[in-house]
């Protein structure tokens, strides 16, 4: 078995790997996304709807953007119409797209090739396309790399930096109001008159500049969290081994990220062996009728009674540490007798104030789309250094 020490120097040369192909990849295509982001502003404006779709894993992306919308992390943003119908994408397209909608796609670095022919038909009905790789409507994007787990993480990035940008072209005054409460996101906006093309660019830099913010979390983390991250590996690769489960949840953004995990376990890239993988958060029928009945802080906890055994793996996705029933699944996964991970951000919050997991990967920032961005780059270089212990 690998030492800790090697596990270590594994993730740091993964996590300086992602920050270089971001660093290449984002200002060759900040202008295309901005571009993308004021015309989905303009569509969204006279009544359009986003509709997402994805393929195989990148379901969770669809999934992820369509929460964006409709809750927005931003306090005081409006709610903008997104579904996710990744369970059907070409018949639910066929019926549901209106020629002024917008469809955004997720597949594999190759393309997403099973829905070519539709999203084609689409375009010629005026629908705004976009592919993850592909195009931002009239604009080419090819994939960054063939590596999925990285693509899946600029992926990211580019659709939280498009969902950040749409409201700020949508409140910038060209498009009938000023930009009130996004002015933190980009303070160059509404300090004057501002023309399209200045702020076009101006946008774009400012993408360019979240790429770097993730940079510099990641190389934090590189620093003060790769040894945490080896000593979880190798505790997760001797549960696994004595038949546990990796068990793993979350809310909103978290949840999708719980369930992304869980297919990178269970359908994980070619090369890759299966692990047993379950998300909590990938039952809706549970998650209702629990929160119904009994309330939402149970959500977790009822179904780590009824499917934790004692050597499995809790794995718990919070951006802040401190939701109460994430905290109380870890509770209950510990009295259990399951080894506990929290991937959480801000300063750890109550999980880590509380000691509730035997490993806290924490990223230090207060802003949930960059937390997110790095956290997927945690929990798939975790899941390639599970996959190298064989």
């Amino acid at each position: 078995m690998a030492a800790a020490g090697d596990i270590a120097s594994f993730v740091r040369a993964e996590l300086v790997e992602r920050n270089r192909v971001f660093a290449e990849y984002i200002p060759l295509h900040c202008q295309g996304l901005a571009r993308a982001s004021q015309e989905m502003a303009r569509r969204l404006g006279r009544g359009a709807r986003l509709l997402a779709v994805g393929i195989g894993p990148y379901v969770t992306d669809a999934a992820h953007i369509s929460v964006e919308f409709i809750h927005p992390v931003i306090v005081g943003k409006r709610a903008l119409p997104a579904l996710d119908l990744s369970v059907d994408p070409q018949r639910m397209l066929d019926v549901l797209a209106r020629p002024d909608d917008i469809v955004m796609s997720f597949g594999p670095p190759e393309g997403n090739a099973g829905l070519g022919e539709m999203l084609a038909s689409l375009r010629r009905r005026g629908v705004m396309v976009c592919e993850w790789p592909g195009r931002l409507g009239e604009y080419a994007l090819p994939p960054a790399t063939t590596d999925p787990f990285i693509h899946q993480e600029v992926t990211e990035l580019m659709y939280h930096a498009l969902w950040e940008t749409v409201h700020v072209f949508f409140e910038q005054k060209s498009l009938g109001d000023d930009v009130g409460a996004s002015a933190f996101l980009y303070p160059f906006l509404g300090a004057g008159d501002q023309t399209p093309g200045d702020t076009l660019a101006d946008v774009a830099r400012s993408i360019v500049e979240k790429g770097a913010e993730d940079a510099r979390l990641r190389n934090e983390f590189s620093a003060s969290g790769a040894d945490t991250l080896a000593g979880a590996v190798l505790a997760v690769h001797e549960r696994l081994a004595a038949g546990g489960t990796l068990l793993a949840f979350g809310n909103g953004g978290s949840a999708t990220d719980a369930n992304d995990l869980v297919l990178d376990c269970v359908d994980p890239p070619a090369g890759i062996r299966p692990i047993p993988a379950i998300s909590l958060s990938l039952e809706p029928a549970n998650i209702s009728a629990i929160g119904n009945d009994v309330g939402v802080e149970l959500i977790f906890m009822r179904q780590l009674i009824a499917n934790g055994r004692p050597a499995d793996v809790a794995v718990a996705i919070s951006t802040s540490g401190t939701s109460k029933n994430v905290c109380a699944g870890l509770v209950e996964a510990r009295k259990r007798g399951m080894l506990t991970i929290g991937l959480l951000g801000g300063d750890g919050g109550d999980i880590l104030r509380g000691q509730l997991a035997d490993f806290a990967l924490v990223v230090r920032c207060d802003y949930i789309p960059r937390i997110q961005e790095v956290q997927a780059s945690i929990y798939h270089v975790f899941r390639r250094a599970l996959a190298g212990l064989g």
